[in-house]
């Protein structure tokens, strides 16, 4: 958290609850589960003594609630000027204060032009109590504060007294889980299923949901799962610096955001892929300049301005500068004054980033008021060019249909090479791994005594156990190679888990139980150099597993002649009655 500007609060002659130099403003990161992206900051009120619901209730107590909530507001926009980079920002305000939009806005608008913000630039976030307020004076404030550009979110849910059936008269473009739902994950069912059911309703809805008070890394992995795509908390809140927030993101964090980004993934482009020219001038161009470069280049869809160091400050897209500052009064009102006043806050995204990446940033970003582009920066921060979504949008989607031509039609699950991806992956990472082979016993005899339809169901039963795994372990991926083989890559942590799943269950289809082997190879640092050699090295172990009666799991090593056999007890087939 970054702590930049002071207020204090007290009571005025007159008696009002006014704000001065006492209150501090602390900016915690709102990241994407996905991409580990800071997306946005909130502004949180930290007054000197006691907390800000303290302050709020003094407020209240004097009849100034409205007015205290307001100015702390707009002290917050004036706070956040030192952000760097700038980005979007979510201002706490309650919903008394939602019904009185006009008045709001007539503080806010004068610290957004001091910080060079717009409207477009604000998330205010709805807090509690909303019982205290007229239904239909809240959905009016909040309709006003739309039609000015402000985004809207609901804060609190779970915990608040917000009704559900405010989320369809609204449709915010948030909604923010309380964190006493988040600290009952990933075990507590009651919270799990809460928490499952809302982000559903984000899903089908296109709302986008947020968890607060995210604390742990099982908490951030199950968030993950469930769909969650945006989270703050401790756990994410990183390092952070006067005027900033800096990340990287802690190590174990931004593991699991590498894992989720991965997982089952085929590959698809980078944003480099579709790196096209910027067209760039300095931050302090006027708005003649950049009209100017717009007829000059009819073909070009933004302008990037950027400082003296070539990092992108702030973007012009085409139509909604010219709009702007055209017609019979737009030419005299701004040619000379600075083209900033009319941008956005640049999204970016790394040279390096899968366009995966780029597409849940824009997801988790976008409230419909951004151009086709997004500024593309190198590790320091540097304009290196721009990608149009529309290009991005198109290349994921040819190489999604890559991968679902890809997968298995019977099971769904990917071909060998997702494995083989992340063999070498982990042989290049310098990490220990298991790659295990898995086939059904016999599996001929099974068709030829049941049927064809029941070797399918037997397979697709297997496919769905592998999915399983897959999903609930996460050093864990699965591929169909065809037929009755499975081939798996895991941790050495998992693999009893795996064998468990697997092995320690009695298939059966159409009344005849099935034995299955798995062979398995422990491999190393350093003992395999691909998945070719790893692949050879298993085949003799798959041979030696369906030698033994019954499900089997033998387990051996690269150089060693020792094999370990860990499972192997029941007939492989028999008629259960």
């Amino acid at each position: 958290m970054v702590t930049n500007h002071h207020l204090r609060a007290g009571t005025g002659h007159d008696g009002r609850v006014t704000v001065a130099p006492d209150v501090s403003f602390a900016f915690q990161p709102l990241l994407s589960t996905r991409t580990g992206e800071a997306i946005a900051v909130e502004a949180l009120a930290r007054p000197r003594t006691g907390d800000i619901y303290d302050l709020l209730r003094a407020a209240g107590k004097a009849g100034r609630l409205v007015q205290t909530d307001i100015s702390l507001a707009s002290r917050a926009v004036l706070a956040s000027s030192r952000q760097d980079p700038p980005l979007p920002l979510h201002v706490n305000v309650v919903a008394a204060t939602a019904t009185a939009p006009e008045e709001l806005l007539r503080f806010l608008r004068p610290a957004l032009n001091q910080t060079g913000r717009k409207p477009r630039d604000i998330v205010l976030e709805i807090t509690p109590p909303f019982s205290r307020v007229h239904r239909a004076e809240l959905i009016r404030g909040l309709e006003v504060l739309r039609e000015a550009g402000c985004g809207i979110a609901f804060d609190a849910i779970g915990d608040g007294d917000l009704p559900l059936s405010l989320l369809t008269d609204v449709g915010p473009d948030l909604i923010k889980l309380d964190a006493h739902l988040i600290a009952g994950l990933p075990d507590d069912p009651a919270c799990l299923a809460v928490v499952e059911c809302l982000a559903q309703y984000c899903t089908r809805t296109g709302t986008r949901l947020a968890a607060v008070g995210v604390e742990s890394e099982e908490q951030l992995l199950c968030l993950n799962r469930l769909g969650v795509r945006l989270a703050q908390g401790n756990l994410l809140a990183g390092a952070s610096q006067e005027g900033g927030i800096a990340l990287p993101l802690p190590r174990p964090v931004a593991e699991i955001i590498e894992l989720n980004a991965t997982t089952g993934a085929a590959p698809v482009p980078l944003v480099s892929d579709y790196l096209r020219p910027a067209t760039t001038m300095a931050q302090d161009a006027s708005a003649e300049e950049v009209r100017d470069t717009f007829a000059a280049n009819p073909t070009i869809s933004g302008v990037v301005l950027v400082d003296p160091e070539g990092r992108p400050v702030s973007t012009l897209p085409r139509s909604r500068f010219l709009l702007a500052v055209t017609g019979p009064y737009g030419h005299a009102l701004n040619a000379k004054k600075p083209a900033v006043r009319h941008g956005d806050i640049p999204r970016t995204i790394r040279a390096d980033a899968g366009s995966l990446q780029l597409l849940d940033l824009v997801g988790d970003t976008d409230w419909d008021r951004h151009g086709d582009e997004v500024v593309v920066v190198d590790a320091e921060r540097v304009c290196v060019g721009v990608a149009r979504i529309s290009e991005v949008v198109r290349g994921v989607a040819e190489a999604k249909i890559e991968q679902a031509a890809a997968l298995n039609p019977l099971t769904r699950l990917p071909g060998s090479d997702t494995v083989d991806r992340d063999i070498d992956r982990r042989i290049h990472a310098a990490e220990m791994f298991v790659v295990a082979w898995l086939d059904v016993d016999s599996f001929k005899q099974v068709n030829d005594t049941v049927g064809f339809a029941a070797g399918d169901d037997l397979i697709r039963h297997i496919g769905r156990c592998l999915a399983d795994a897959e999903r609930d372990l996460p050093g864990t991926r699965v591929a169909h190679v065809g037929g009755d083989d499975f081939l798996v890559v895991t941790d050495l942590d998992e693999i009893s888990a795996l064998a468990a799943r697997l092995v320690d269950r009695q298939w059966v289809t159409e009344g005849m139980a099935v034995s299955v082997s798995l062979a398995s190879l422990v491999c190393g640092v350093g003992s395999v150099r691909s998945y070719r050699e790893a692949s050879r090295l298993l085949a003799p172990l798959k041979k030696r597993a369906k030698s033994v009666p019954g499900s089997s799991w033998i387990l051996g090593r690269p150089g060693s002649d020792h094999v370990e056999v860990l499972r192997g007890s029941r007939p492989a087939h028999a008629r259960v009655s």
